[in-house]
């Protein structure tokens, strides 16, 4: 019965993606179009191949967790979803066409290519940045989350009706050998070593951010934009809102990320650690609820202990569960004796962070990055901005 019930959903997905393409007269083959996939990185590679397109004179459409982006009109994207379903999509690709755009960018999710959201998108470029596990409960395992991705690589070689495609896949990630075989052994390998020589923008700290460079790079150099704009493009970015995005920087630094697995998690208090030097790292984290990947909650306060100076665990996305029960999963991975605290009330414990910080500490507060809401129980969604947050306490404290 449930192999039944599996087979039509699959059905289901497949002729609603047949059917946006269809009313909306299969858009994507006016377009040049561009999948970005993976864990991690997928928002910042899509905005700094957009920068430098616009910086040759390109009009772009961009289609990320960030923002939807038509030509010179930019919107957050509040859907909820990184990659909106396939009737948004395909009237966001003739947008882009009707306006005159040459290039579309996408954001490419395991749950979309698993509800064929691709399909029926005449892509050019399919692009991994990496793999690390996530959606584990709704995927069953990490091997069904790489499938996911996986099959948007396999479909881009396969149906994609482009005379040339383009496949991109970061060598230094342990599974791209599995995106090399879908892509019909096509893929063009990168390296963050490729960019050694770069000057990098600030607002690209990190090992993990030279990989999105590095992707980027790749991208640009196989589509004929110049290596004097690439190095320009990457020297002078401005960053992506919620990623590794500096809210002050004196006396303390106040960071806001978008982290919520345990790698990315590790990868940005590690990035803090070693490029900020802070004298203290005071960490502020929580864990979306709704049965969303619970094995990762303990997870978090152990990175957490292995990082932070001071924890406060407090809420972040719950859903319809028990804030304080999900709070109380992180705290268990907590090593004793560790100086960590719970305060369910996020404002409360950003205030309790910013207060607690001297000259020369980070704090470094992550899971939300730019969303705009906080979910919580019932479908409501309490409007929020981590940033906007921290600007009002910081004004508050200096009174």
């Amino acid at each position: 019965m449930r192999r039944a019930i599996n087979s039509l959903k699959r059905i289901y997905h497949f002729i609603l993606a047949w059917a946006g393409a269809v009313i909306y007269r299969h858009p994507a083959r006016k377009l040049f179009v561009i999948g970005v996939t993976g864990t991690k990185g997928k928002s910042t590679v899509v905005e700094l191949i957009n920068a430098a397109l616009v910086a040759v004179g390109s009009r772009t459409a961009l289609s990320s967790s960030v923002r939807i982006k038509i030509d010179d009109q930019s919107r957050v994207n509040s859907s909820g979803n990184t990659m909106p379903g396939r009737f948004f999509l395909q009237s966001f690709l003739r947008k882009a066409v009707k306006a005159g755009c040459g290039y579309a960018l996408i954001e490419v999710t395991s749950e979309g290519a698993r509800q064929y959201r691709h399909r029926f998108i005449d892509f050019n470029a399919a692009v991994l940045t990496n793999l690390h596990p996530e959606h584990i409960e709704s995927h069953g395992n990490f091997e069904k989350y790489r499938e996911a991705k996986l099959t948007f690589f396999r479909d881009v070689a396969r149906f994609s009706a482009k005379s040339k495609k383009y496949f991109f896949v970061n060598k230094d990630d342990e599974n791209a050998e599995y995106f090399m075989e879908a892509s019909g052994g096509k893929a063009a390998s990168y390296s963050k070593k490729d960019i050694a020589g770069y000057d990098l923008s600030p607002a690209l700290l990190g090992d993990f951010n030279r990989e999105n460079v590095a992707a980027a790079d790749a991208v640009l150099g196989a589509i004929g934009i110049p290596e004097m704009i690439r190095r320009e493009t990457f020297r002078t970015f401005g960053g992506v809102p919620g990623r590794l995005e500096f809210v002050v920087k004196k006396p303390f630094a106040v960071v806001v990320d978008y982290a919520h697995t345990p790698g990315s998690l590790k990868t940005v208090y590690q990035t803090l650690r070693c490029d900020v030097k802070p004298q203290k790292l005071i960490c502020v984290l929580g864990a979306a609820g709704g049965g969303r990947d619970k094995w990762k909650r303990p997870e978090f306060g152990r990175i957490a202990s292995e990082y932070c100076d001071k924890i406060i665990i407090t809420n972040e996305d719950p859903f319809d569960e028990d804030s304080a029960g999900i709070i109380s999963e992180i705290f268990s991975g907590v090593a004793p004796g560790r100086d960590a605290s719970k305060i369910i009330d996020r404002r409360e414990a950003i205030k309790e962070a910013v207060k607690s910080a001297a000259d020369g500490d980070a704090v470094i507060i992550t899971g939300k990055g730019s969303e705009p809401y906080i979910r919580v129980a019932r479908g409501k969604r309490i409007p929020w901005s981590d940033k906007k947050i921290v600007e009002e306490i910081i004004k508050e404290l200096k009174r």
